[in-house]
């Protein structure tokens, strides 16, 4: 089969067309950079260009979305680059209540879009950006920590005040990053899950507000990716969100790619334990995984990636295995 650009592949790969070979996309946190627009733009620029991934996932600081609400956050040595909330914006239940407008253009969100724009600008359109958002109810848990699944069962008007709050931030935002480059959103839902809510909560204080996001983005952004993050997620659930790919941890929870199949008809996207050979530096058993991520799907509605973000101590040569072994041409 002729080569085929980023594009092509993963366009082709969404519509379950043939592929030269699977795309392929890692991410990873770049700590304490990522506090800054032009060290974040150079971090990025550079593992992209190291890599030639497929698509680029943008990787601003987890905990982007609460700073202009005053939450504290720092970073604390996470084998995963991510930043911590040292103290939440959100202390007692009637601090809810306190959560007003932002200006997205401003503080810690301008800064994201920022490096977004200079991001998209030194890649020319070669590869789909997608913009890191977190859903509404995942930015109240970290606004709030643990206290949220409290309030939102004893004060659930006040949450669901300041959720309303927080889904018009996020779409403006979202939009905003769109102008910026990026052609699409990468949703990250990190409350999703059995062991957190249950289906009713979920509906209520979740995937109401994630469904409107979408909406707002609807004939604006070219592919989204919605990102389930946990354990036990409520899959089919998430599964019906309108988006061109999924996300979640395929190889410790359930389903797997196979599995999965049926119960997505978009673009799968996993196959990589990132706390697994990829970590370990096993390059025989991250090319194995590849193997077998094709082999569940016949190497169809696949991109290879990981089932979050791959840890900072991750070596160069654990992420060539998998690119190699990802890039190997598909035999006609």
């Amino acid at each position: 089969m002729k080569p085929m650009t980023s594009w092509e592949r993963v366009e082709a790969a969404i519509a379950g067309a043939p592929v030269d070979h699977p795309p392929i996309a890692l991410w990873r946190h770049f700590p304490e950079d990522d506090q800054h627009a032009d060290k974040l733009t150079a971090q990025s620029v550079a593992w992209q260009e190291r890599w030639r991934f497929d698509l680029v996932k943008f990787m601003p600081s987890g905990t982007y979305g609460v700073e202009d609400w005053g939450a504290v956050t720092a970073y604390d040595g996470q084998a995963n680059g991510a930043r911590a909330v040292v103290k939440p914006g959100v202390a007692r239940t009637e601090d809810w209540l306190a959560v007003r407008d932002l200006d997205v253009r401003r503080g810690s969100y301008g800064r994201q879009n920022e490096a977004l724009r200079a991001t998209a600008q030194a890649l020319k359109g070669s590869v789909p950006i997608l913009q890191t958002i977190f859903s509404p109810l995942t930015t109240a848990r970290k606004l709030s920590t643990d206290r949220l699944y409290a309030d939102l069962r004893r004060a659930p008007d006040a949450v669901e005040q300041a959720l309303r709050v927080i889904t018009d931030v996020t779409i403006r935002f979202a939009l905003d990053a769109l102008a910026a480059g990026a052609h699409g959103i990468f949703l990250a839902t990190q409350q999703g899950s059995w062991r957190l809510l249950n289906a009713a909560e979920f509906e209520r204080f979740g995937k109401k507000y994630d469904l409107e996001i979408l909406a707002a983005l609807k004939g604006k952004a070219r592919l989204n990716m919605l990102h389930a993050h946990g354990d036990d997620t409520m899959f089919d659930t998430l599964a019906g969100y309108p988006v061109e790919m999924l996300n979640w941890h395929d190889r410790t929870t359930d389903p797997d790619l196979r599995g999965a199949l049926p119960r997505f008809p978009r673009l799968l996207v996993g196959g990589v334990n990132e706390y697994g050979a990829l970590l370990r530096g096993d390059v025989q058993g991250v090319a194995s995984e590849v193997g077998d991520a094709i082999v569940q799907t016949g190497g169809r509605r696949l991109m290879l990636g990981p089932g979050c973000v791959v840890p900072i101590a991750v070596t160069d040569a654990a992420i060539e295995a998998a690119t190699r072994a990802a890039r190997e041409p598909v035999r006609a």
